[in-house]
């Protein structure tokens, strides 16, 4: 007998990339939340869906959906975190575990970053040494989710060929896909990730991928399959900050997966600029990890993220050719 796949659209809702059946109405979408309607409110693109209409109001594809609660104690905080391949996250920004002089200071720049997702490589196990210390005796992976990445890996099948070893030592399937095009840029060969993308998500992976910053290329990762695009906003190890801002927001605008920029940043405003354009997060090694001071640059750079998201969030003001006064002007002295 032939399964029925019924048709899916997607929304954002709370600041998370959603999809959900078609044909649910917002209090259907509410209930499924495990949410009485009658204690809630729903805004849908920023026009309140009054309490008498939540049941006929329908949820469109694309519809971007707030809906809020009362909460007791007086707590100002929010939980605005993000979501990827069903898991939820509270912290933006993930740490690489690179270039650090040892694993007690990349385990210190973790905490002090407020990261809950690492990177981790694949590589093979030191046979001759076996009482060398390893990343689990300093970043517990029960407490902090790794992501098993691809990095050194410049075809798709070597790529795929680590991410399958990755699965097979630790179950995962969240996991981050690069494959380099060659090693002086080290920019991704977008036709190998896009072929290895296909190929890990019909396996079952959760690829997280990185690419260039081409929109197009973006939104072609996402229908392989992709469940989050990472553009460079640099080259990798760089530090220049984000190159293109224009293709950076187009990618956010386009994508129905979360978006974070990865590789080039090189301080805290870089950080900061990546999540004004709205994206969901950012990932950095180098810019912590060579910095003078990789604990304190990662504390700079958790407050960097938040920061930006904030002013993200505001809605910036307009920007204007020429000047426009604070005070008024009529009525002076």
């Amino acid at each position: 007998m032939e399964t029925l796949v019924m048709p899916e659209i997607s929304i954002q809702l709370n600041g998370d990339h959603k999809r959900i059946a078609v044909g649910m109405s917002v209090a259907d979408l509410v209930r499924s939340l495990d949410l009485d309607p009658a204690k809630v409110a729903v805004e849908r693109n920023r026009e309140i869906v009054t309490r008498s209409t939540l049941a006929d109001v329908m949820v469109e594809d694309g519809d971007q959906l707030e809906i809020v609660h009362f909460v007791g104690g007086g707590d100002q905080s929010t939980d605005d975190g993000w979501s990827v391949a069903g898991q939820h996250f509270k912290s933006r920004l993930i740490v690489g575990t690179g270039k650090y002089k040892d694993f007690e200071e990349n385990a210190a720049a973790v905490e002090a970053a407020g990261a809950e997702i690492v990177t981790v490589a694949v590589r093979r196990v030191n046979v001759t040494d076996r009482n060398q210390p390893m990343l689990t005796d300093f970043i517990d992976p029960k407490k902090i989710t790794y992501l098993p990445n691809t990095a050194g890996c410049f075809n798709a099948d070597d790529a795929i060929r680590t991410l399958r070893l990755a699965r097979e030592a630790g179950g995962w399937e969240l996991v981050k896909l690069e494959v380099l095009g060659e090693a002086k840029t080290l920019y991704p060969n977008m036709r190998e990730t896009l072929s290895a993308t296909e190929v890990l998500a019909n396996e079952g992976f959760k690829p997280m991928v990185y690419c260039v910053d081409d929109p197009i290329a973006a939104k072609q990762l996402e229908d392989a399959g992709a469940v989050a695009v990472m553009p460079l906003g640099a080259p990798i190890g760089s530090g220049l900050g984000i190159q293109n801002r224009v293709t950076i927001r187009l990618i956010v605008e386009g994508a129905k997966v979360p978006v974070l920029v990865d590789a080039g940043v090189g301080t805290a405003s870089d950080a900061a600029v990546a999540m004004e354009l709205g994206c969901d997060g950012v990932l950095m090694n180098t810019a912590i990890a060579e910095a003078k001071q990789p604990v304190r640059m990662a504390r700079a750079m958790r407050l960097a993220v938040e920061a930006g998201r904030e002013a993200y969030l505001s809605g910036r003001m307009g920007r204007r050719m020429y000047a426009d006064p604070s005070s008024p002007l009529s009525g002076l002295i």
